[in-house]
């Protein structure tokens, strides 16, 4: 839960917020912190970097762990980033790198990447965060693809035995772009765990095609850092909040539901010398958007939430009798799994539900009494076609918590064919997602914009859509049929007929949809630069 100054009212979205050092260079190392800290900040985006903590200068196992102690007394978590302009080379900005043509010159930086992850787990950072570099001229792209390849596998090796999620960025200029070049460099190296991806909020704004809450949900799987800042379409410049084109609400939302446990790092490096001032106004910017994102977006359905967040919440909404009733029916049902006589125990509990935790937790309440009993599928379709509308529905919702393969399929399809929107809207969950064949999930999307269930609701949604051209023809003929009709066009279907429209840049004749695919492509206009190289990092 987010940390708010002067006695704030807590952030309704599980969201951590940070600020980067490389924005707060003409401030001490100490004094950045203690700042952060009395901002009300979770953390802090920690650049190593001659002016706070020197990668390069010596005991630096020692002055790690003198910060390391600063900032648990302040209560900051850390992630650390090597984004750092000179800090191997007085002359050359970000240089070397890791696609250099001297490998002596790709052995420096690796070896900074190497430290830096033994930094990060003595800091107990969530990531690190790296870049490619920029191809240097005359290198062609197979080449460059595969110095970075290698370059970076010492990297991940150290990371995996140090524990430390490696998280690379995807960089405006350079070599990785883009997240699919993110997604070319997974599978070039086979997709090893320590790999994650860094998203800069404001680098999906300015050249990817998505919108960058799609973005966001696009990436998910892979997201183990993010940065945050307002930019401009086509432009790469960090811009402080409100000076650019991000409508930041439904950003924080589409993170929020993808529940990510890591910082949310304000990236504004060119806004140094007023750093402090900066800070000060980010924080309060990013709280009012997070409170509207969850005022108006779609609420996370008991479907979307780990069970054990799940239990969480529920236990911190329900009063006293109804907390108690819930445990007890949850021993019950851990106790009892299987069926005992006509009827099991945690069935008539379900049944309960509502009467003891009220209407809006008894879906929550159903899902966390279903995965208590274990119920398989031959348990979970008896209470769908023998239960109420209220438990069926939380069937669909525990359906991903309980089912792991297609077996379940003939639930969702049967909910699909009813009006009752509830159902239709806890059908295209998560387990829709990933078991629905193509053509039945495109048809699951008709069936939302046909009932009038928001598109939110879809689970998956830009990945399963993007670059769907069936999905594409069958939106823009119902959008036909509705405007010949003199009916309106809901705004939802344009959104999603945009994403069908995107190129994939990976498409499989065959795709499984429990595969996550690649994101998007990169938009065909290269960005402009605002900086002194015009294919440099913008920090």
């Amino acid at each position: 839960m987010n940390r708010t100054p002067d006695g704030a009212p807590p952030l309704p979205l599980p969201l951590r917020f940070g600020y980067g050092t490389n924005g707060l260079a003409d401030l001490r190392l100490d004094d950045a912190l203690a700042l952060l800290a009395d901002l009300g900040y979770d953390g802090v985006g920690l650049t190593l970097d001659h002016m706070h903590l020197d990668p390069l200068a010596p005991d630096l196992a020692a002055r790690t762990r003198r910060v390391a102690r600063r900032l648990d007394d302040l209560g900051l978590g850390v992630t650390v980033e090597t984004g750092a302009r000179y800090v191997l080379d007085p002359r050359r900005k970000h240089g070397p790198s890791l696609l250099d043509p001297d490998p002596d010159d790709r052995a420096r930086r690796v070896d900074l990447l190497v430290r830096a992850v033994q930094v990060a787990a003595d800091l107990g950072a969530h990531a690190l965060h790296c870049f490619s570099g920029t191809a240097p001229a005359g290198t062609d792209e197979d080449t460059a693809w595969k110095r970075l390849a290698e370059a970076l596998t010492p990297v991940l090796d150290a990371a995996t035995s140090a524990g430390v999620p490696l998280a690379v960025e995807p960089e405006p200029g350079h070599l990785l772009a883009t997240l699919a070049d993110f997604h070319r460099l997974r599978r070039a190296l086979g997709d090893p765990e320590p790999l994650g991806l860094t998203l800069d909020i404001g680098h999906c704004q300015c050249l990817e095609p998505l919108p960058p809450a799609d973005c966001v949900r696009a990436a998910a799987p892979w997201l183990r850092h993010v940065q945050i800042e307002d930019m401009r379409r086509g432009v790469h410049e960090h811009l402080p909040f409100g000076d650019g084109e991000i409508d930041f609400p439904p950003v924080l939302a589409a993170l929020a539901a993808t529940g990510y446990q890591g910082l949310t790092v304000v990236e504004l490096p060119r806004h140094s010398h007023a750093g402090p001032h900066f800070a000060a106004h980010s924080l309060p910017f990013l709280h009012t958007a997070a409170r509207t994102a969850a005022t108006t977006s779609a609420p996370a359905t008991p479907a979307a939430l780990p069970t054990t967040e799940l239990h969480r919440l529920l236990s911190a909404r329900l009063d006293g009798a109804a907390r108690a009733w819930l445990d007890q029916a949850l021993d019950e049902a851990a106790a009892h799994p299987g069926a005992h006589g006509p009827i099991s125990v945690w069935e008539l509990r379900l049944a309960e539900a509502g009467r003891r935790c009220g209407a809006a937790h008894a879906d929550a309440a159903r899902v966390l009494i279903l995965h208590a009993a274990r119920a398989d599928t031959e348990a979970l379709a008896r209470v769908y076609h023998q239960g109420t509308a209220d438990e069926r529905r939380a069937v669909l919702h525990a359906l991903p918590h309980l089912v792991p393969g297609p077996e379940a399929r003939p639930l969702v399809e049967d909910a699909l064919r009813t009006n009752d929107t509830r159902l239709v809207a806890a059908a295209v969950g998560p387990y829709c997602a990933r078991h629905l064949d193509a053509h039945a999930w495109r048809h699951a999307v008709l069936k939302c914009l046909f009932t009038g269930v928001t598109l939110d609701r879809v689970a998956d949604l830009a990945r399963r859509a993007r670059g769907d051209g069936e999905l594409a023809r069958m939106l823009g003929d119902y959008a036909d049929e509705r405007t010949a009709a003199g009916r309106p066009v809901p705004e939802d279907l344009h959104r999603v007929r945009t994403l069908a429209l995107a190129p994939d840049p990976d498409p499989d004749p065959d795709p499984d949809p429990a595969e996550p695919a690649p994101a998007a492509d990169s938009a065909s206009s290269t960005p402009s630069h605002t900086t002194d190289d015009p294919h440099g990092k913008e920090s």
